[in-house]
Order: C-alpha cells, then structure tokens, then sequence
C-alpha cells in the first residue's frame, strides 16, 4: 500500500501537495440544511439545536492494562484526575512542540476510552499503540466518507437555553447531574445511552451517544420532546459555523511533515485524511513548519501540564514562557465584504466567492492578517452567523495586535489567480479590513 511518505516524493514539498490536493472544505456528511440555515443557527443561541455528529468524526477505541501510560506519553494533558465517566480534550504536538491535533477523549471504563474528532488525534495514538511496546487493542469506526458499513456509534449534541428542559422531558426516568465533562448514563427512547456534560457556543447542554442501532429511536423521542421548546436540527451548512461562533479553531495543521514524522508518514496511507487535506487562502509558504500552530496559538496554553513526560515536552517547556500568538474573533468591514459579494455581478474583477454561511474553501484555511504592511498572524475559517450578524473570521495574531477594537487587514483571495483546487475559481486578492474581538463578537457591538 502506498503509504503518505511514498505519496510526498511526487511533490517539491508538503505545501505544494496540500495547495493542490483534489478535495473541498471538510465533509459534513448530512442533510445541508431541514429547515434554513439561518433558523438553525439561531437555535442553538435562542432555543435548542440538535446536532448530529454521528457521520463526520473519526472514532477509534482504545483498551488495554497501558492504556493511561500510551495517552500520557502522547499527550500534553495531565492525567492526574482523569478516568472512567469523565472526558477532557485531548492535544497531541509532535517532537518539536508544534500540536498535531486535538480531539475529545471519553473514559468508557477501566483501561478503555474512545478518542472522537478529525482523524489526526486519533490516528497518531493508533500508530503508538499498535508500533510500540503497549498492550493496548485498536477498534475502528472510521467516519462515513471512508466507511461503507453502518458506524458503531451515534452522537448527537443538544445545546442551547432549552436544551436540559427538552433532554429531561424526553428521558424515561430523572436526568442524572452532570458536570461539564463528565459522563453519565440516562436512557431515552427506551435506549441505554451515554451523556457527556457539554456546551458549545456559550450555550448549556449535553452530547449523547450510543450504539448506531438506537439512533432513531433516540431523535425521535428527542424531536418529539423539542416540538413546543423550538428545538431544530442543524444541517451541514449552519454546522460548520458553530466552531467560530464557539472560538474553537478545528482546522490546525498536523505537524508531522518534520523529520522526526518520517515513520509515521510511513504508516498514515498515501489516501488518507492527512495526505489529502487540503490547504488553501492567502497565505503561502514553501515551508510547511510556518503553518504549524503551537498550543499557545490556539487557546491550549491551559492544557500543557509538564507533571508527566510527553512527546514535545522539553520543545513545549523551551517555548513556555516565550511570547505567543493569541486566539481572536476578526470582524470584517462590511463595506469590503459587499464588494466581494457584489463582484459577482456585471463585468469586472471578482474577488473569491464566499459561500454563505461558511466561506472555507479547503480543509485548512490560512489567511494571511496584516498590519503596517507586516505579517502579524493566520486568519482561519471565516463564516457569517444570523447570531452575530456579520462576517467574521477565527485567527491567531501577534500578541500586540490582540486588543479589542484594533485595526487590521485580512489578505482573502490566493495567489495568482488560485490553486487548482476544485473549489477555487480564477478571482483576484482583495485585501478586507477587519477590527478584531477578544471575545465573541456581538451584533450590538458591530
């Protein structure tokens, strides 16, 4: 089988493979919308909205008595408080402290926990654990696009101010308390499932999940619970606007092109997620290290713990108390974004084509933020939300540049025309003025 490091010596470097890779933004495999977008996405801030997350995540399940050492040693997490009933967020860096990914990690029992998001985390620990000296099985339950069969398991989230009050009226006995994080058991619908204590977007609620043969009888119970409390489901399009609207950058690049990765690109196949995400926007650089991110550049300062030993520790501490880039909200002018827009009428330049509501074009968007005529960061996944009434943008910015109010420049558009992308149409750059946020951003405050 061709593996991702055979697929890498048909290209000059990393960047030039991911710039041309032949897929879109990252799969959402359901409905693009049950109602409308904009409706959905208001759910989730004014009723409840009901997410289902069973098609497009990678879920591996790990189990085995060196379990808690193999995550520990991957892991920049402390591990001091955690086991069976609690989750955590989980970051992975590679030797020289840049993150591979991040994804949830579930304690389902003594010595066995289940790793869920895109396929980066949970394919670097199944290389660890299956290539080193562990007792530790690997069961896979690949997301839908590369899975012909039926999933082992569903997962919905149910968030928003009604979220509890439809939960407790669809279950068939009292709701357990749970605390964020934390996993308990309810049953609903006549289903034993699971109940992760969770909220997106500033919003209350829980993620259930169970075996995949209960997922309808589980929706409907919760659809028919949710039908006088404004529950919604949330199709594809307003999905990918959640993480935005949230602050959660999903999209950082798996730092595993360096050196030190050379076995693992061995073992990651030659068509898979990390040797097909595609890369675009308006930055560029032969160099694929400039689009790694350390855990500082998106929010995960708070959970490198050097308690423990790790890959990427004595990089992570070198970096530690340097200065770091800081996680924003950049709100774009709206002046400039109706020109964009409006370039697709008449005659003309036009500028590239934001798809409402999600204007990411590649798995890894990266564009360039200016200031002074100087790069001071990496702006990511821009969207428009009915929430906050505006077109806006994730990035990660210069610690000088992070203050509320501040002006900058976002570079949208790639260079010379575009890539050969699929979803890239020949289009010129325009450079967008945006004020960034350091906090979510407000529709009054705009």
């Amino acid at each position: 089988m061709k593996s991702l490091e055979d697929k890498l010596k048909d290209w000059k470097n990393p960047v030039e493979m991911l710039r041309n890779a032949q897929v879109g933004p990252y799969a959402f495999p359901i409905k693009p919308e049950f109602s409308n977008w904009r409706d959905e996405q208001e759910a989730w801030q004014k009723t409840a909205a009901l997410f289902d997350l069973s098609h497009h995540m990678t879920d591996i399940y790990f189990e085995g008595p060196d379990l808690m050492r193999l995550l520990s040693n991957l892991a920049v997490n402390s591990f001091a408080n955690f086991g069976p009933g609690k989750a955590k967020q989980i970051v992975c860096c590679n030797p020289e402290g840049y993150v591979i990914g991040d994804a949830i990690l579930f304690g389902l029992g003594k010595d066995k926990v289940n790793i869920s998001g895109r396929p980066s985390v949970p394919h670097w620990v199944a290389y660890n654990a299956e290539t080193g000296d562990y007792n530790v099985t690997v069961t896979r339950d690949e997301r839908s696009i590369q899975n012909e069969g039926r999933r082992k398991t569903f997962r919905f989230q149910i968030q928003g101010p009604n979220a509890m009050a439809i939960i407790e009226k669809a279950a068939d006995g009292p709701v357990p308390p749970v605390k964020f994080f934390n996993i308990a058991e309810l049953s609903i619908g006549g289903r034993r499932i699971n109940a992760l204590g969770h909220g997106m977007a500033r919003t209350l609620g829980m993620e259930l999940f169970g075996p995949s043969e209960h997922i309808e009888d589980v929706r409907n119970a919760l659809l028919k619970a949710g039908a006088g409390l404004g529950l919604r489901e949330v199709g594809g399009r307003a999905y990918s606007t959640v993480s935005p609207e949230s602050g959660w950058i999903p999209s950082p690049m798996p730092a595993i092109f360096s050196n030190s990765m050379k076995a693992y690109r061995e073992w990651l196949p030659a068509d898979g997620f990390e040797a097909n995400a595609s890369l675009g926007g308006s930055f560029v650089s032969t160099r694929i290290e400039d689009y790694y991110q350390t855990p500082w550049d998106l929010g995960y300062g708070r959970h490198v713990k050097f308690d423990h030993d790790f890959v990427g520790r004595p990089a992570l501490e070198a970096m530690a108390e340097k200065l770091h880039r800081e996680k924003v909200w950049l709100v774009w002018n709206r002046d400039d974004v109706l020109k964009i827009v409006g370039s697709a009428l008449g005659s003309g330049d036009r500028y590239k084509h934001f798809e409402l509501p999600g204007g990411q074009y590649s798995v890894l968007p990266f564009d360039r933020v200016m200031k002074g005529g100087k790069l001071i960061g990496l702006s990511t996944y821009s969207v428009y939300t009915s929430n906050v009434r505006a077109w806006f943008s994730l990035a990660m910015v210069d610690r000088d540049a992070a203050v509320d109010g501040s002006d900058v420049i976002v570079v949208w558009g790639e260079e010379n025309g575009g890539t050969s992308k699929p979803t890239v149409e020949r289009h010129v750059q325009i450079d967008v003025r945006a004020k960034v946020h350091t906090s979510r951003p407000e529709t009054e405050a705009i």
